[in-house]
């Protein structure tokens, strides 16, 4: 389960604390000292670096937003960013400085979640229907996946 994202089943607030992620360091990759993964095996340093930027940058769930640059791509104030952490619709990672971390998709919730708001929905409802939103479509992708591979198995 990703720690970051919306519980899957029951209710919302069970999930895994999330761990600090220090600025800039990397997820160790490597089983030993002085091993490199295979994939970069015999590369040059800084195309390791670049490889794993490139990652970070397409993974959805990397942390790479501060508080102050979400909440300027939002349009929001830093305030309602907190609220939806006090709310529990997600957990933002924080750095090694304690400062809270979002992703791209705690980004999109954080939208939506404003969005919901400025119609007049209530905060908490407004959480509770994200997540219930969230719920739907995992279900819905599962079901999918399941449906495939019985369509797909010899019969």
């Amino acid at each position: 389960m990703n720690p970051t994202r919306p519980a899957q089943t029951g209710s919302h607030t069970e999930h895994q604390d999330p761990q600090p992620t220090p600025t800039g360091a990397a997820p160790s990759t490597t089983s030993g000292a002085g091993a490199t993964p295979d994939n970069t095996r015999g590369a040059a340093p800084d195309d390791r670096l670049d490889h794993n930027l490139e990652d970070k940058l397409d993974d959805e769930d990397y942390p790479a937003y501060s508080m102050g640059r979400a909440a300027d791509i939002l349009g929001v104030t830093p305030a309602f960013l907190r609220s939806l952490d006090t709310a529990r619709l997600f957990v933002p990672q924080r750095s090694a400085g304690g400062h809270r971390r979002y992703s791209r998709y705690q980004l999109r919730l954080a939208q939506r979640a404003h969005d919901l708001v400025n119609q007049g929905t209530a905060l908490d409802a407004a959480c509770r229907i994200i997540i219930l939103e969230d719920q739907l479509a995992e279900a819905q992708r599962i079901n999918a996946q399941l449906q495939q591979r019985r369509d797909s198995s010899p019969a």
